[in-house]
């Protein structure tokens, strides 16, 4: 079996995995301050520009299911180097852009293949090595994402300060080379992890097409009101067919996705809920409350104030690492989405706000963001089986990038329709982001409660021999089913013991 210099290391992979998440995920939130400026130089309308974004962050959703499809039947390794390269191919026809095509072409290539690194590289991380190892994997994972989130505001609001777009996206090129070389001496080559499975053609096509339809038509809210053909029947359209692939994946003998296991679960299911809603509340958080200190601020100045966001998530990414195998892992999404709510009410005092009460906000909420979506992923992850952890993060991640990327555009309509003026606007969403935040806090504790599922420490050790989960989660609402059992009943009590596969569940 041919080998890279470096397979086996866990160091290496780790950094492979750095940065190749980086790039797509720092740029994502970094181009809001940078969206004018490219437009000028390459002759693109704002609305082009909005397209770009939903078609690269529609590439992202669906390339969460491609890449399952796909490590079912090519060998792993080698399709993470062809992932890897294309990432740099796009990065470099973003950074050289001449054109709208070069330039939209190589952002969707750089949506697509960083969905496809997370999913081809991060569950390898995750169970390839002893468990020791798996709390500095969660912090590595969780600063990846939510930290490189966190400092796009800071990184583009530097470049549009020196009007200097192109070296922004020509060091992520670097950035994606380097992946790709830690990719090429971190090889270990793989077969495929099951050529008999079925070719699930459906599952591809609904995913590919909701969040093509899905994302179309919320860009199309820059410039079209919401109530038109141009945007309120792709995104109905789009919702629709990703509503039917879970639908059809909870109902397929063999699926691609493990969404029957996943959704017949209360800590799978409490995980979801808490993950989409606290991507739903925070995603227009940053770039709405910056919109609105832009009028008074340069673009730099306005970076800065956001800038606690990265020590924020940084904090959380160690506590995170610190609970992963105690019970307190069961509380630090919930305790996440307090932060979040929090940050959200102080940026509710006044819009704009404060240069004071921005550096409190954004703080609170970049503690709310890494101690939320990664734990309650994590927690996703150890209710099934270590073999379906893949499985597990695409559809979390599908289902995520639908709730922040496309809200993010109809929040910015609701913003500049809603209120009077775009500060009113930006008031009455922030309300919304806040209900929404509330409700990702109790609807998991009530999912809990009703399942009668109680906070366990993770069995790290167990769970990486891949035969069961890390921890025991009942069935959904299985309280409340047991109530509605009669005593004359066949079917097994609550207090019957469960089978291996509905523990697993």
């Amino acid at each position: 079996m041919r080998q890279g210099l470096l397979a086996g290391r866990y160091p290496a992979l780790a950094l492979m995995v750095m940065l190749a998440l980086v790039p797509y995920l720092a740029l994502s939130s970094a181009l809001s301050p940078l969206t004018p400026i490219i437009a000028a130089h390459l002759h693109m309308s704002l609305q082009t520009m909005s397209l770009s974004s939903g078609m690269a962050n529609a590439a992202y959703a669906a390339g969460t299911v491609l890449a399952v499809a796909f490590s079912q039947h090519l060998p792993q390794r080698r399709m993470l180097i062809a992932y890897a390269t294309l990432l740099v191919i796009g990065s470099v026809l973003a950074a050289a852009a001449q054109d709208p095509g070069m330039y939209i072409a190589g952002h969707v290539l750089q949506g697509l293949c960083t969905s496809l690194l997370l999913i081809a590289a991060v569950p390898t991380l995750v169970t390839g090595f002893p468990a020791s190892k798996l709390p500095r994997t969660a912090v590595i994972i969780n600063v990846c994402v939510f930290g490189a989130v966190a400092l796009g505001p800071v990184i583009g609001g530097l470049q549009a300060h020196f009007h200097a777009w192109r070296t922004l996206f020509w060091i992520l090129a670097a950035v994606a080379g380097g992946a790709l070389i830690f990719a090429i001496l971190t090889f270990d080559d793989a077969p495929a992890a099951n050529p008999d499975s079925p070719q699930d053609l459906p599952a591809i096509v609904l995913a590919i097409v909701g969040c093509v339809a899905a994302f179309f038509g919320a860009s199309e809210l820059l410039t079209h009101p919401f109530l038109t053909a141009e945007t309120l029947g792709p995104l109905l359209g789009g919702v629709a067919a990703i509503v039917v692939l879970i639908v059809y994946q909870y109902r397929a003998k063999r699926p691609l996705l493990s969404v029957r296991v996943m959704l017949t679960s209360t800590m799978p299911v409490a995980g979801i809920v808490l993950a989409l809603c606290a991507a739903a509340a925070s995603v227009s958080l940053t770039a709405l409350t910056g919109e609105a200190l832009a009028a008074r601020y340069a673009p730099l100045h306005v970076g800065l104030l956001y800038l606690p966001e990265v020590g924020g998530a940084v904090i959380s990414a160690i506590a995170f690492g610190a609970v992963l195998r105690t019970r307190a892992l069961h509380f630090l999404p919930l305790a996440g989405m307090v932060f979040l709510a929090a940050g959200i009410a102080v940026f509710l005092i006044r819009v704009p706000s404060s240069p004071a009460a921005t550096l409190i906000g954004a703080g609170l909420t970049g503690i709310g963001l890494g101690a939320t979506v990664a734990p309650a992923l994590f927690g996703v992850g150890f209710s099934l089986p270590a073999p379906g952890l893949g499985r597990v993060f695409a559809l979390v991640e599908l289902l995520r990038a639908v709730a922040a990327f496309m809200i993010a555009p109809i929040f910015g309509y609701l913003a500049v329709t809603v209120g009077g003026n775009l500060d009113a606007g930006i008031h009455f969403v922030l309300w919304i982001g806040l209900g929404i935040a509330l409700a990702g806090a109790v609807i998991p504790v009530v999912l809990y409660v009703l399942g009668g599922a109680l906070p366990q420490a993770a069995d790290i050790d167990h769970y990486l021999e891949g035969e069961d989960p890390a921890w025991h989660s009942p069935l959904l609402l299985a309280k409340v089913r047991s109530g509605l059992t009669r005593p004359n009943s066949t079917g097994p009590s609550s207090d019957t013991p469960l089978p291996k596969t509905q523990k697993a569940a």
